[in-house]
């Protein structure tokens, strides 16, 4: 299999954001988005995916988060996406019900080339420290529509906020990882009957 990484930029009049992953590395992540909360997320992403990823981003935070998450969700995606390239050889689907504490969350990921979010997660408190936590379904709206993979969330439980924002990447890094491992009875094939998972 072919070095799988690449790089993506987004800079519009709210950000400016430029990424690069390699998606067969080891976790080692550079996180600096000006989000706080926001860094931790993806430092956990990158860690518990083995995905190596450098984000860098400037945002309009004055204003607020969404703007800087929503688009770096947005050049993840893209990133994944150049990375993946036809998405030869690999295994494709998976899911993972992780716990943390009092919470368990279910990812459930097919990197099928269409884009889908299914969310049943819910907070109890519209606010993490600073961080809106309506903006854990925006960012992986964004990583869904862009990295071409259709992706089911739910969180079965949990009590605090914190952790059920953070089993929900721990959850989708944990699926994305193994749905993005090498196939060994199948390491040059598209997984796919149409041949394409390109969408």
């Amino acid at each position: 299999m072919a070095p799988r990484s690449a790089e993506a930029s987004r800079k519009t009049k709210e950000t400016d954001i430029s990424v690069s992953v390699h998606v067969d590395g080891s976790g080692k992540s550079d996180i600096a988005t000006g989000v706080g909360f926001f860094d931790h997320m993806l430092d956990q992403l990158s860690r518990h995916s083995l995905i190596d990823m450098t984000v860098s981003a400037k945002g309009d935070l004055h204003i607020d988060d969404h703007h800087t998450v929503e688009d770096t969700g947005i050049a993840l995606g893209q990133a994944l996406t150049k990375a993946l390239g036809e998405r030869r050889g690999i295994m494709r689907y998976a899911s993972i019900d992780l716990a943390m504490d009092e919470t368990l969350t279910r990812a459930a990921i097919d990197v099928s080339g269409r884009p889908f979010l299914v969310w049943n997660v819910s907070f109890s408190s519209p606010k993490i420290g600073t961080f809106d936590t309506e903006l854990v379904r925006e960012f992986f709206q964004a990583l869904a529509q862009n990295a071409g993979i259709t992706l089911h969330v739910t969180n079965h439980y949990g009590a605090n906020n914190h952790h059920i924002a953070e089993t929900c990447f721990k959850a989708v890094a944990r699926a994305l990882r193994a749905a993005l491992e090498p196939d060994p009875r199948q390491p040059d094939a598209v997984p796919s009957t149409k041949g394409s998972l390109k969408g």
